[in-house]
């Protein structure tokens, strides 16, 4: 958690783009998010001419002799504000693009790079307030950065782009990630997922007495039972595709500031022909885990579709296709959360049924878990639900759970309340049992593959879900015509007595 200080300067900023003319949520995070790049750049450049004075080893430098202006720790001090957004215009963005880091992405990241801020006292102001950030803290950065994604969905627009924080959790300690896995999001946004899962991992394999607390209670994790996996944390296990380049900058960043120094996020529309040409070993057979909320975008062509997927589910529609490029992209084994909108679990078309037949007789559908309809509010009130299944075996029995609060309210404010379903639906997820859970009465309950078939391959909750109705008791309509009589003879009476005073 970030201190009200720090949140205080990064409001503060926030709103200085906004007056400065820069009023999409998204571009702001981007333009912030290139600034501390260029920071990070020069707290890495200092890392390593350090270490070489050390070692007396040479190393692959950024800023060469003749351009070290274009260092952050130099044009921070550039005066007057013109001469400032000159040099970072002309001169510090273009050399983004000819950077190369070893071990990292940075080219594909920032090859598109631009400066929008055309105010010089709002790039001064953005300098001063990133420079005072700890960019060198490792959770501090990142709960700083997730704090600037927050505001995309207080913001307006752009909302859609993240998912709810609590409802990704609950899905990554569903899957309950292992260091040894791969993990991947065929549509990664902001890759809320993926840091969610970089987190998780980090609390996990924490031992006890290496929990470091500050002064204000928080605690930090460090991931010391990580050691011996993380030369495949941070180079092979991540992977994340997005076709927006925005997001592809932004979540490089937010996974940047949570401890992996060379994210995998590429710029790939993975529903689309040339996705298993350009990346053949991620499209097929690969990920132990896949976590998404895909954009359900309406309908696509057939032409922009590959093959493979049409094969298994004809269809126009992006949430039925997603499911099934999930299914391909996973290795025999693998498993996946994703949500999907409620259709997909009761839609009646050819594609719909086919989809689901395919979860439930050639691979393991697990779960069903509905989410109330107000999770994405403001920007969607369309009901979701989050599928849980695993690449092959066979289906026996379903897991339902039926989430009626998120532990906030279901309009538009989406203010924090007590009511909260999801520790119950982990807790009753993990202590699972088919034999034991089958009273369909409660919120929670077993329904084996064979009713479903029975039931045309309907998931929803609601075909399966028994409700029961207690029955209303009411008075003796004699015993309420007399008190309605007495009503109405004490109301004569104030009148009479009102009419009196009147004269």
């Amino acid at each position: 958690m970030i201190n009200g200080e720090l949140r205080s300067q990064v409001d503060k900023l926030w709103t200085e783009f906004w007056t400065g003319g820069i009023a999409n949520p998204l571009m702001v995070i981007e333009q912030i998010s290139f600034l501390m790049f260029a920071r990070l750049l020069d707290i890495r450049e200092t890392k390593e001419e350090n270490k070489a004075r050390r070692t007396k080893k040479p190393f692959r430098r950024i800023f060469s002799d003749s351009n070290q202006e274009l260092r952050w720790s130099s044009f921070k001090r550039v005066t007057p504000a013109e001469e400032m957004l000159k040099l970072v215009r002309d001169k510090v963005f273009p050399h983004f693009k000819t950077i190369v880091m070893d071990g990292t992405r940075f080219g594909e990241y920032m090859k598109d790079a631009q400066l929008m801020i055309q105010k010089p006292s709002l790039l001064v102001s953005a300098v001063n307030m990133i420079d005072k950030l700890p960019l060198t803290e490792g959770d501090i950065k990142g709960d700083l950065y997730e704090y600037l994604l927050s505001k995309l969905t207080t913001a307006g627009i752009n909302g859609q782009f993240r998912t709810p924080r609590h409802i990704i959790r609950k899905m990554v300690e569903i899957v309950d990630l292992k260091p040894e896995d791969t993990i991947g999001d065929p549509a990664c946004g902001t890759a809320g997922f993926l840091v969610s899962a970089m987190e998780y991992l980090m609390e996990t394999y924490t031992s006890p007495e290496a929990v470091i607390t500050d002064k204000e209670g928080n605690k930090h994790y460090t991931g010391d039972k990580l050691v011996p996996y993380m030369d495949h944390i941070q180079n092979r296990m991540f992977k994340g595709f997005d076709f927006d380049s925005t997001m592809l900058r932004i979540a490089s960043m937010n996974l940047l500031l949570h401890g992996l120094d060379a994210p995998e996020i590429h710029y790939q529309d993975t529903l689309s022909n040339n996705f298993p040409e350009r990346f053949p070993q991620f499209a097929n057979d690969h990920f132990d885990v896949i976590l998404a909320n895909p954009p359900f975008k309406g309908s696509l062509d057939y032409e922009d579709v590959h093959a493979s997927l049409l094969s298994k589910v004809k269809t126009k529609k992006t949430e039925l296709l997603f499911v099934t490029l999930i299914l391909r992209m996973l290795k025999m084994g693998g498993r996946s959360a994703t949500i999907v909108p409620d259709g997909v679990l009761f839609g009646s078309s050819k594609a719909h049924l086919a989809l689901r037949k395919m979860l439930v007789d050639e691979n393991q559908l697990e779960a069903v878990i509905s989410l109330p309809s107000g999770v994405f509010k403001p920007y969607a009130g369309v009901s979701t639900g989050i599928i849980v299944f695993t690449k092959g075996g066979r289906t026996d029995h379903i897991f339902y759970y039926d989430v009626q609060a998120d532990g906030f309210s279901l309009d538009d404010k989406r203010n924090p309340i007590e009511e909260n379903d999801l520790p119950d639906m982990l807790k009753r997820w993990k202590k699972r049992n088919p034999k034991k859970d089958a009273d369909r009465t409660k919120k929670y309950f077993f329904v084996t593959a064979e009713q479903i078939r029975e039931n045309k391959y309907d998931l929803s909750i609601n075909r399966y879900k028994e409700t029961v109705y207690e029955e209303e008791k009411y008075d003796p309509p004699k015993d309420i015509l007399d008190r309605m009589v007495a009503l109405e003879k004490e109301i004569l009476a104030d009148m009479e007595e009102q009419r009196g005073m009147l004269g």
